[in-house]
C-alpha cells in the first residue's frame, strides 16, 4: 500500500505519467519506482535479525513528527480562492482546523521536549 501511494505522490508531483491501469510503456517512471520501492522494502524484511519492529515504530514517530508541516500546508492551499474556488474553508472550519494544528504542533514539541529531557515518563504514570 506504502510503495503504490508513495509513487502515485512523487510522480504526480513531478508531473508524470501515474496509475496502475496504464502500461509501462505509458507511465515508465510510475512503475520504476514502484518496482523500487517493493525492492527497498523487501531488502530490509529479508535481512536476518533486523529490527523491524522498531523500524515501524519510529517511522510512525517520524510521521507523527511531520504531521504538523503537512497539515499547515494543507491548511495554506485550502484557503487559496484561486485554487479552490468557492470550496475554500469557512472562517469556523478555519478556527476548528488552525486550532487542531496549534495543539498537533504542541503535543509534537512536548513529545521531542520529553525524549530529549530524559524523563522517564513510564514511571510516573500510577497504575
Amino acid at each position: 500500500m506504502l510503495p503504490l501511494s508513495t509513487a502515485y505522490y512523487v510522480c504526480e508531483g513531478l508531473g508524470w505519467e501515474t496509475g496502475i491501469d496504464k502500461k509501462f510503456r505509458e507511465a515508465p517512471q510510475f512503475f520504476g519506482l514502484y518496482t523500487a520501492l517493493i525492492a527497498f522494502g523487501a531488502v530490509f524484511i529479508l535481512i536476518p535479525r533486523f529490527p523491524l519492529l522498531a523500524i515501524m515504530y519510529l517511522s510512525q514517530v517520524l510521521n507523527g513528527i511531520l504531521l504538523p508541516f503537512v497539515l499547515i500546508f494543507i491548511l495554506l492551499l485550502v484557503n487559496r480562492a484561486d485554487l479552490m474556488g468557492s470550496y475554500v474553508n469557512s472562517r469556523a472550519y478555519n478556527i476548528a482546523a488552525w486550532s487542531t494544528t496549534a495543539i498537533m504542533i504542541g503535543l509534537t514539541v512536548a513529545m521531542i521536549g520529553v525524549c530529549w529531557s530524559g524523563i522517564d515518563w513510564q514511571s510516573s504514570i500510577v497504575a
